[in-house]
């Protein structure tokens, strides 16, 4: 039963996105958007958060959560890249959805393979997450109070986010090239 609920948060991290994506294409209800993406926020906390305390876990949840992750940022960078007519956006997306792709080969190349550990979500790779949610906050933020001061912040964490991401793929291509 708390496996199925856990897993419902996770999924509910998708449908938020399609949601928080189309209200950023409409452009009126940014403030609305930032509550929708702080819930997401917690719910990607509070999956993992219940999944250890009640040792919940599944390997269904293991695979949703980080496409679920994947999805909300996705979405949501290459909306607000539209929405603000981005160039800088629109390329960090790009690189950021590459780097996703590049990883998810290389973890089906080691699962092929039966190459263990190589691919194992590292800690420098959460920290790229939050820092790429923090980013997106400081976006939806400076849309919700009107203060472009924010997104030109929100453009330099977006270049650190891209730099770590970058980082934390080619850690993940280090390690399977040292595991043949």
């Amino acid at each position: 039963m708390m496996v199925n609920i856990i897993n419902l948060i996770t999924l509910s991290r998708i449908f938020l996105a399609l949601i928080i994506s189309s209200l950023i294409i409409i452009g009126e209800s940014y403030v609305i958007v930032l509550v929708l993406f702080f819930f997401a926020g917690i719910s990607d906390y509070l999956d993992g958060f219940l999944a250890r305390k009640y040792n919940a876990t599944s390997q269904i949840g293991e695979i949703l959560d980080p496409i679920a992750d994947k999805i909300l940022i996705v979405f949501i960078l290459i909306t607000l890249s539209v929405n603000l007519s981005s160039f800088l956006l629109a390329f960090s997306s790009s690189l950021i959805i590459s780097r996703e792709i590049w990883v998810s080969a290389l973890r089906d190349y080691c699962s092929r393979r039966a190459i263990t550990n190589a691919t194992k979500v590292t800690y420098l790779a959460k920290v790229k997450t939050s820092v790429q949610l923090f980013t997106i906050s400081l976006y939806l933020l400076g849309l919700a109070i009107n203060n472009m001061m924010l997104i030109v912040i929100g453009d330099a964490f977006l270049i650190l986010s891209v730099l770590v991401t970058i980082y934390t793929g080619y850690e993940y291509t280090m390690n399977v090239i040292k595991s043949k």
